[in-house]
């Protein structure tokens, strides 16, 4: 099996909040994550795809190909976008980095093709904090 990785990147701002919860609570649990002014990340997505080689490319898939997957479906509904407000897949879900890179991963996987399949996908949110997740 090989693997392969394609970086993108995008910029976006979110607010940490449970809507349930008092501001107090909210500020206790997600301290400045809780502003309801927002923050923002320049989020680093890391797509991993695994395939056999095809014998007439070597590529187990197309990485320009890939990119454009990722582009459609990931990164034009993200970037430059508020997570909470903006974003479909996010609708009445706790906007953190952990529920963001499943959404992630439920929007790229049925637009794979069925040679290869998504191994997994890591979402950077700063220099120190990121996620990785390899499906249910």
């Amino acid at each position: 099996m090989v693997y392969l990785t394609r970086i993108e990147h995008f910029n976006a701002a979110h607010r940490l909040f449970n809507p349930n919860w008092t501001p107090e609570k909210n500020e206790a649990t997600f301290g400045k994550c809780a502003n309801n002014n927002w923050h923002g990340h320049n989020f680093e997505l890391f797509v991993t795809i695994k395939g056999k080689p095809n014998p007439d490319t070597g590529f187990i898939f197309d990485a320009k190909k890939l990119s454009v997957i990722i582009r459609e479906r990931v990164v034009d509904k993200l970037d430059h976008r508020n997570l909470n407000l903006d974003v479909d897949f996010m609708k009445d879900k706790l906007c953190s980095i952990e529920n963001l890179v499943v959404g992630i991963w439920k929007e790229l996987e049925p637009a794979l093709p069925e040679k290869v399949k998504l191994h997994y996908i890591k979402l950077v949110e700063t220099p120190r904090i990121y996620v990785e997740y390899y499906g249910e």
